[in-house]
């Protein structure tokens, strides 16, 4: 009978030293991301400064690892203080949830315009911690920005209970005033972030985002809008998102060479997935396999091949896809490396996408991911 106990205990120790080491190795590795900007009359450097440097922070996050794995990366956007949105509402709208289609963020992000307001950021980060999709995994390092320039207790709910409760979840809250660092500190932007366990910031929102020319730039864009033609849309989505991705390159290289660069590259990470309507991605993550599409599903150009002929098409797609992105990454490589030694010894602008990697470097590295 003792003999039967211990065993019992035994095969319990292994069982819990089992889920232990599964918890561990099935970490999500996973970043959330949400943007909450400021959109009334003054905030037209601000929005400028988020168009221009999307991507660059996408990239800087893309470069995180954790367990040898880079982690999915999520991102949403709220708008708040704007006169033509529903006072109702507060003058706010979550304009995206977090999502990995990261083309349809850049989409929505230009599609804003600056009028009005009045600003309420106690309602936004309230509305932003109680309808995002948030993870419940204390794994998950979970981030909201919130950028503006009026003081932070506006309105009628108060910005200490919503910064209280995104810290209860696990949420962190960076504040970013678009001003004087002292006068952010009075009008309590530094307060909010010290009770959601963020990081306060200034910045200056019309300070125009400074593009650094490499030797790398025509051919890493080049090779941007090489990966366009590895991309085969499916599905219902399936041609308009492909649309959107061209869009959004236009959109990139207005900002500027760096934005377009950035985007480019943007194109090769592991971040960049568009399985729900490129073909390539869809096969390659196992969402769908080509064989069980419909003619219909499929873009025009594939529907006369046979099932072995369509599979060897999407097959090439993947491998000529992989190419002309290790072919961006190493120009990437070479490209930050140059871009290091012009800027030594400069001083960091003060925009909007510095603040956001500035602070996001250091809480992902409390939630142990280590950026490259």
């Amino acid at each position: 009978m003792r003999q039967q106990a211990v065993r019992v205990g035994l095969v319990a120790i292994a069982l819990a030293l089992v889920l232990g080491c599964a918890g561990t190795a099935f970490a999500e590795e996973r970043i959330q991301l949400a943007i909450l900007l400021d959109t009334s009359n003054s905030m037209d450097g601000l929005i400028g400064q988020a168009k221009a440097q999307l991507w660059k922070v996408v990239n800087e996050l893309a470069r995180a690892r954790r367990g040898g794995r880079h982690p999915q990366l999520e991102v949403a956007l709220f708008e708040y203080g704007n006169d033509g949105l529903r006072e109702a509402d507060g003058y706010l709208r979550m304009v995206s949830d977090l999502t990995t289609d990261l083309d349809r963020i850049s989409e929505k992000l230009f599609g804003l315009t600056t009028d009005g307001g009045d600003e309420y950021c106690g309602a936004v980060i309230g509305r932003a911690v109680d309808r995002l999709s948030w993870s419940g995994s204390d794994d998950v390092l979970k981030v909201i920005y919130i950028a503006g320039n009026e003081p932070f207790d506006q309105g009628g709910v108060s910005y200490k209970a919503s910064a209280t409760r995104a810290a209860r979840k696990g949420i962190v809250v960076n504040t970013i005033f678009c001003g004087s660092y002292d006068e952010g500190v009075v009008t309590f932007w530094k307060d909010g972030a010290i009770r959601a366990e963020g990081r306060y910031m200034s910045i200056d929102q019309d300070e125009v985002v400074e593009d650094i020319v490499t030797p790398f730039d025509a051919d890493i864009v080049r090779l941007g809008e090489e990966l366009n033609g590895t991309y085969v849309a499916y599905g219902r989505e399936g041609e308009a998102s492909k649309i959107r991705q061209a869009e959004q390159d236009a959109n990139a290289a207005g900002m500027g060479t760096e934005s377009s660069v950035q985007r480019s590259v943007a194109k090769a990470q592991e971040a960049y997935v568009n399985e729900r309507w490129d073909l390539a991605d869809a096969v390659q993550s196992g969402t769908v396999k080509v064989a069980s599409l419909k003619d219909d599903e499929l873009p025009v150009e594939m529907r006369k091949m046979s099932p072995a002929e369509r599979q060897e098409y999407v097959d090439g797609l993947v491998a000529r896809r992989a190419d002309v992105q290790r072919q961006i990454n190493d120009l990437n490589e070479q490209r930050r490396v140059y871009v290091e030694a012009e800027t030594k010894g400069r001083a960091q602008n003060s925009t909007l996408g510095q603040a956001i990697l500035l602070a996001v470097k250091e809480q992902a590295e409390r939630k142990g991911f280590v950026l490259e």
